[in-house]
């Protein structure tokens, strides 16, 4: 009697917990719908793409139960406006570089990437096996957000320039858009960064507003025509892995069902490394371009001097931030002790593999 006592009791709470199991996926039924808003225009190519794929892997996994619609800076009007938009609830995600910010929380900025920092392999590392995703959440907290790698551009060039630069006197007074770290780095050597949305680029170098600007690479900087007025082309130096964001408003999780928090998670990281492949490729797609149809276009790379003196002002700005504010040390203390590790290996696999090779 004990036996079958106790199979009847089993039996009851299998039943149970299946009629509990069907009664919450009848409740979850339900289409749960987002607002995304993004900092490019309309059908902007591989940053727009991200927003798109995981907004479509979304929807295609929750078997139509999470649906995204994405506004575009055209319709919102505010494309450098996405972390106060997704703050304050007037979209539930966003999609946008956190150092489009950095005057209001300038510890967002070190999560996009920092000159002569971590690669994009190594900064994915650091993201998810080295803390940073930790760091992030730390930041991103206090303001009711929480936010996820949203997109690598890999290595960004070093920009478009109107005139060769061949001293560190050369980039005195040069207005230059250039956002981030890396503007502070050029104005504390005398230039005169600025931060331009993506729509007004063109122009503003057309009609001498800028002399320079940096954008992203081949990838993109091909089908904006800089290469038409601006004949210099230079390598990076400042932005080694620019990872993209998406934002999230705590509050529009906290509305999601679990297993749909989990999509959203899957599909913002596929998207992330999707975008990542696709710019590479395009980079490399353009370049064959460029030198094919545009040989009046000089690809150069920045003199020792230059380098060594934007180097020396990016460590003065480092330290400074650092004595100033607590989190942003323990930021850059994670970085580099991370990226001292993840160098070594890279010497090692990739730098001597190339070396091999070119030998």
């Amino acid at each position: 009697m004990l036996k079958i006592s106790k199979l009847k009791r089993w039996l009851i709470a299998g039943i149970a917990s299946f009629a509990v199991a069907t009664s919450a996926q009848a409740a979850d039924d339900k289409v749960y719908r987002l607002k995304l808003a993004e900092t490019w225009p309309t059908n902007f190519p591989v940053f727009g793409d991200s927003p798109r794929n995981m907004a479509a892997m979304a929807e295609k996994m929750s078997g139509g139960r999470l649906q995204i619609t994405i506004d575009s800076a055209n319709k919102h009007k505010s494309p450098l406006g996405v972390f106060d938009m997704v703050r304050a609830g007037q979209y539930d995600m966003g999609h946008s570089a956190s150092y489009y910010w950095k005057g209001k929380v300038p510890a967002t900025m070190f999560f996009t990437t920092m000159p002569f920092g971590m690669t994009a392999p190594e900064q994915y590392a650091w993201f998810y096996y080295g803390g940073g995703m930790e760091l992030m959440e730390k930041v991103y907290s206090e303001y009711n957000l929480m936010s996820f790698p949203g997109g690598n551009t890999g290595m960004q060039m070093g920009g478009w320039f109107q005139k060769e630069i061949n001293t560190v006197d050369d980039l005195k007074g040069l207005k230059m858009r250039i956002p981030g770290f890396a503007g502070e780095v050029l104005a504390e050597l005398g230039a005169k960064p600025t931060n331009i949305p993506p729509g007004e680029m063109y122009t503003a170098l057309e009609r001498r507003t800028i002399d320079a600007l940096e954008w992203v690479g081949p990838s993109l900087d091909l089908r904006m025509g800089f290469h038409k007025i601006a004949p210099y082309y230079y390598t990076g130096w400042h932005e080694p892995a620019t990872e993209l964001q998406f934002l999230i408003n705590k509050r529009s999780w906290d509305r999601l069902p679990e297993d749909l928090q989990e999509i959203l998670r899957v599909s913002m990281r596929a998207a992330s490394y999707e975008m990542y492949i696709q710019s590479y490729h395009e980079s490399a797609e353009n370049l064959a371009v460029i030198d094919k149809d545009y040989p009046n276009v000089q690809i150069k790379s920045f003199p020792p001097e230059v380098i060594e003196a934007v180097r020396g002002a990016n460590t003065k700005l480092l330290t400074e931030y650092t004595e100033k504010d607590p989190l942003i040390k323990e930021i850059l203390d994670s970085q580099a002790q991370y990226l001292k590790k993840a160098r070594h290996w890279t010497d090692v696999s990739d730098k001597a593999y190339l070396n091999t090779i070119a030998n």
